[in-house]
């Protein structure tokens, strides 16, 4: 086991439990590749959450964590999910990107898109429609 490994070790536990099915967990350049495809997002949630508790601000640039819930189709009603803060709606996906609204905690927003792992396309109640980060949206 890499020394990477032996770090994120409760990260690949908590993607094993949580049933991530295809799970890889590869190495390379000195970064943990770890992906696959969760059932629910509360499986997603359950690897975020153990990366949570080695680096609470998900800033360590030594992970890459790539899992997909499988079968979130356009047009699901998500939650936004955010621990207290309202979460940005930015008109790019990223997020140098202008911020063009905001969707309260336990809001009910749309899905438009999944645009890429990290980011969704969203429309909230009021119509206003822009990229938000697909952490903080549960279905």
């Amino acid at each position: 086991m890499s020394v990477l490994q032996e770090k994120y070790a409760g990260v690949i536990a908590a993607a094993q439990s949580a049933g991530v099915s295809g799970l890889q967990v590869k190495e390379q350049d000195g970064i943990l590749y770890v992906s696959g495809n969760a059932g629910s997002t509360a499986a997603k949630d359950a690897v975020w959450n153990a990366l949570g508790a080695i680096d609470a601000s998900y800033s360590a640039s030594d992970i890459n964590i790539d899992v997909q819930v499988a079968g979130v189709a356009t047009g699901t009603a998500l939650t936004v999910n955010t621990e207290e803060s309202n979460l940005n709606i930015r008109q790019e996906p990223s997020t140098d990107a202008a911020i063009i609204g905001k969707a309260g905690k336990g809001e009910t927003v749309t899905l438009v898109e999944q645009s890429s792992d990290d980011w969704w396309r969203i429309r909230t109640a009021s119509g206003e429609e822009g990229y938000a980060y697909a952490r903080y949206l549960k279905v």
